[in-house]
């Protein structure tokens, strides 16, 4: 069974949303992200990985929501096989979204763990499917 390891909230104000979400809820600050498509912090409560994003362009936000959305913009699930896990996906209709992993640079395995692929899901959410896992997550049996 797979299991949500990351939800992603796209912001206009990473650094308030990331204090909120530390001074709030306890969560502790992981990592940082600054590249060309996404400026960013990754949060953990120790079981679940929050990103806190503001996409630097539409292509890496995706065209449907662009960089000026705000809200929750992915959830990530942690499975056991990326080639099972495509099937089930392309069996629902939901398409991979070789646009926006083009534009990160994923759409294939990564060793360091968070997101391999990113499909379209129900609603407009997207999805991360990973067999790694997210940092600051526990792997599957840990």
């Amino acid at each position: 069974m797979a299991r949500i390891k990351h939800i992603a909230l796209s912001t206009q104000d990473v650094d308030g949303t990331a204090r909120f979400y530390i001074e709030v809820f306890g969560m502790k600050e992981i990592g940082k992200i600054d590249d060309p498509g996404t400026r960013g912090c990754f949060l953990s409560d120790g079981e679940i990985n929050l990103a806190i994003l503001n996409f630097k362009n539409d292509a890496a936000a995706g065209a449907e929501r662009g960089k000026g959305y705000s809200g929750i913009h992915h959830i990530g699930f942690q499975v056991e096989s990326l080639e099972a896990i495509a099937e089930k996906l392309k069996a629902a209709g939901a398409p991979r979204r070789d646009d926006v992993n083009a534009a990160l640079g994923v759409g294939g395995r990564q060793a360091h763990g968070n997101v391999e692929v990113k499909y379209g899901g129900p609603d407009g959410i997207m999805l991360d499917v990973s067999e790694t896992g997210w940092v600051g997550t526990p792997s599957f049996g840990g």
